[in-house]
Formats: C-alpha cells, structure tokens, sequence
C-alpha cells in the first residue's frame, strides 16, 4: 500500500510541478495572506487543485490537509490524510527566485507513511517512504557525516510575523550566529528539510511553521538517518511549532546551543 501511496504522490508532485514551472517569471495575480510578506499566487491555488485531483483520482475516500484549501475529503478520523504544500517558497516564487518546491506525505493515525518534496526547476525528485529508505531521483540519499557543529553549514527561516519574534526566533538566531556557524536561508522548510536529508546541509532548526512545511520533509530526513526533535529533544509531531533536524551527529550540539 505504500509503495501505491508514493508512487501517486510523485505523479502528483510532478503534475503540480510542471504548472509552477511553466508559470514561474511570468506575469500572475499575488494575494496577501495574514501576515507580513505571506504572500499567495494564482499557482498555489492551481497547484494545489491538481494535486488534490491527482491523488482523489486514486483514493476518493482519503482526507486533505492542504496550505490554501484547509481540511477536506473524508471525515473518517482512521483514513488516510494527505498533508500538502502545493509551492513552499511562494516569496521566493513571485520575486523569480527559483527557491521553491512541492511539498506532499500521507499519514495515517498521526504516523507519517510517505513524503515527496519536488524542485520543479531542477527537476529534484526527494521522497521517502515508512522503512523504505530515502532517495533523489532514484539514488538511495543519506545525512552528512560531519560530528563537529563549528565546521558544518546550517539552514534556518523566519515565520511571516518575525517581527513579533514569536519562541524567540531572533534570540536562536543571534545564538548560532555567535558561534560562528555558516548559516543559509532558503526561504523554503521543505526544500531546507530535503537538503539536510541528502547532507548538503548539516542541520535545519525553525519555529512556527505548519504541518504541510515540514511533514514530507521530516519522514526523508529520518529515512536517511538524520533525526528530528522540537528544541528540547523530545519526539517531533507535525504539528508542534519547533523542529530542529540534523544528520545525528551534531544534534545535540545544536540542541545544547538554542536552549543557552
């Protein structure tokens, strides 16, 4: 059944992929969300419409949990629940910036079964499934080997109210900075997730993001044997507001620095 699951997420994550290229630096309605710079396009909402006919189309039964369209589907609380970002990255997306991805996993009962993150532009195909492992365009993909935090290179983002510096975003920051960690930032928690997965980067941390940012990316990174936490170490759920990912070996370094 799993293998079904992740086969039908990538023919989805494909399909959306091919609309976001094909708008990508063209010229396209944007909308303002709640929020500072939360910014949504007529291609998020045409995304995300395919995805959900990509997937209805061979479960008609299952549940949605998606960035625009919210819940929807079945009600049945032990069906199936596709948690989708149709473009994470919509900032980056209507600056032309080609930083963005699909995101798309399927879950059941709270367990996370498959996760696909989609680089359109590059054609990067991330996905994992339950026990399965983690790949890249059909190579089998792992975290990095590096067990000094000093010497590795982290990724990070702001929430859309940072202003407001919600679970002391700033504070966290300031925190690594002053250790004198390289630091990049995306402005995409899935494709952050999906690149400390593969080891180009060693560790990802950020607070307040939202189930559909982080839940295919958090099955890859731990089907390539990273790990997964909240700040404090303790098991990560979807929908807890901070997470803290790396390839093991430098975790609790990180951990140890952020809770300062």
């Amino acid at each position: 059944m799993i293998n079904e699951l992740l086969e039908t997420a990538i023919l989805a994550a494909k399909t959306a992929g091919i609309i976001l290229k094909d708008g990508f630096g063209t010229n396209f309605r944007i909308d303002s969300k709640v929020g500072k710079n939360n910014l949504v396009t007529e291609f998020d909402y045409a995304a995300e419409k395919s995805i959900i006919e990509t997937i209805t189309k061979k479960y008609p039964n299952h549940r949605f949990l998606a960035e625009e369209s919210g819940n929807s589907g079945s009600t049945s609380e032990d069906e199936i629940i596709w948690v989708i970002d149709p473009l994470d990255g919509t900032v980056n997306f209507a600056h032309s910036i080609p930083i963005f991805a699909v995101s798309i996993a399927a879950m059941q009962n709270g367990e996370l079964l498959c996760g696909v993150i989609y680089h359109p532009m590059l054609d990067e195909m991330f996905y994992a499934s339950k026990g399965g492992g983690a790949y890249l365009n059909g190579n089998k993909i792992t975290v990095s080997d590096s067990e000094d935090m000093h010497t590795s290179l982290l990724v990070t983002g702001f929430p859309y109210n940072v202003d407001k510096n919600p679970y002391d975003c700033v504070g966290t920051f300031v925190k690594i900075v002053l250790n004198g960690i390289p630091i990049r930032r995306l402005g995409s928690a899935a494709l952050d997730l999906a690149y400390v997965a593969c080891g180009r980067f060693d560790g990802f941390w950020e607070a307040d993001l939202y189930p559909w940012d982080v839940a295919a990316g958090v099955l890859i990174v731990q089907e390539a044997a990273g790990k997964v936490t909240k700040y404090d170490g303790n098991k990560f759920e979807i929908k807890d507001v901070t997470i803290l990912a790396s390839n093991g070996k430098i975790h609790n370094q990180i951990k140890d620095v952020i809770n300062q």
